[in-house]
């Protein structure tokens, strides 16, 4: 993933006021990064994760629903 090449866009105020807002900011547009990167719609990808997470189990590895194990199996 992308991290620190998101990283000033969270430093606007815009964007986030603490550390830990820029944290969760990055983690996002990292995610949103890799998933164009894999040719998938982060749109279409992220509907699929919320969707999914609710049904899995506490001890579900999730590494199972990162962007690259669904290359080609997602609508782009």
């Amino acid at each position: 993933m992308m991290l620190a090449a998101h990283w000033p866009l969270c430093s606007e105020p815009a964007n986030s006021h603490t550390p830990s807002g820029a944290q969760a900011s990055v983690a996002i547009y990292s995610l949103i990064e890799t998933t164009k990167a894999n040719g998938l719609s982060p749109y279409k990808y992220l509907q699929f994760v919320f969707e999914t997470l609710p049904t899995r189990g506490d001890v579900d590895n999730l590494s199972t629903l990162l962007p690259w194990r669904w290359k080609g199996n997602l609508p782009a």
